[in-house]
């Protein structure tokens, strides 16, 4: 064992699950209970709760910061986050694959167990963002978060986000809600577009024109530098809206992308088609999600 996986190994154990989040019945549990998902979301719960707290411990105490690319870093935190979350919920769930943001695709799973009726189960993958909004994260800007989703059958079926600084826990189910620290959220209807504050990120070219159209329509534009965190506000109408039509990847959109559909708004791709697909590669991804009766609206806008 060399001294960085001696240091990486020590620093995992050393971190502890807060003794303030014992597992207990929840909305959230009880969703997912329904949806046959109890102990998946639990283990997610958990797991996202041992990063956020390994981030706070080295929040503006970082030893070590990599250039990925012009724009973008990499921190140990986010390879010491997505080793504890995916070694949690890999002793959970050995057979399920994993995708995530540093790592990449894990190794293939073992062929999947026939069920009793003789069918394949479906395929489970996790998609993890470690830690979103790294840059954030090494500038002291208290913006980032912890995003996990799981995928069945290629379809988002549990999406946890977690911001560490606030310590907000948003989650969904599909088809059972969207909750923000165990409380059901839902975003709230307003009449006017004008009323609107949205979350919005355009390509730098040949997006002019479109970007003043809908500022001029809207209350006001932010822009956080955590694409999730951002689109999980959705869920419970921080933004009233998220709009960025390219250049985001499906880590960051699996799991905020089912709290803002699940939180009432109307989510899709920049061109209004279904928001996931895993065959989309790194940064060619995009997302609308508004409220319903707003959606149709900036889709034009943006055409």
């Amino acid at each position: 064992m060399t001294p960085e996986q001696s240091r990486t190994s020590r620093s995992i154990r050393d971190v502890a699950l807060p003794a303030t989040h014992e597992a207990r019945t929840t909305p959230l549990l009880a969703a997912a209970r329904k949806a046959g998902l109890e102990s998946e979301s639990s283990v997610a719960l958990e797991a996202a709760r041992l990063a956020g707290t390994l981030q706070i411990e080295r929040y503006e105490r970082l030893e070590r910061i990599v250039h990925k690319s012009v724009h973008d870093v990499v921190t140990e935190v986010d390879t010491l986050s997505e080793q504890l979350i995916i070694e949690t919920i890999r002793a959970a769930f050995p057979a399920d694959r994993f995708l995530a943001e540093e790592s990449g695709h894990s190794a293939p799973a073992p062929a999947p167990v026939p069920d009793t009726d003789g069918s394949e189960p479906p395929d489970r993958i996790w998609i993890i963002d470690p830690l979103d909004g790294t840059v954030n994260y090494a500038n002291g800007i208290p913006i980032f978060c912890v995003s996990i989703a799981l995928v069945v059958a290629g379809r988002p079926t549990l999406g946890v986000v977690l911001d560490p600084a606030r310590d907000d826990l948003y989650c969904a189910v599909a088809g059972g809600g969207a909750f923000l620290n165990d409380v059901p959220i839902r975003s709230p209807l307003k009449e006017k577009l004008s009323d609107l504050v949205v979350h919005l990120s355009l390509p730098t070219y040949g997006f002019a024109r479109r970007e003043g159209r809908v500022r001029k329509r809207i209350r006001v534009s932010r822009v956080t530098g955590s694409a999730a965190l951002a689109l999980a506000w959705v869920g419970n109408g921080r933004f009233d809206a998220f709009v960025q039509p390219r250049g985001l990847s499906v880590w960051d959109v699996a799991a905020a992308g089912l709290i803002a559909a699940e939180g009432g708004s109307r989510v899709t791709d920049g061109e209004g088609d279904d928001w996931f697909d895993l065959a989309r590669p790194p940064r060619g991804v995009g997302i609308v999600a508004a409220p319903p009766d707003h959606h149709a609206t900036f889709l034009e806008l943006l055409r």
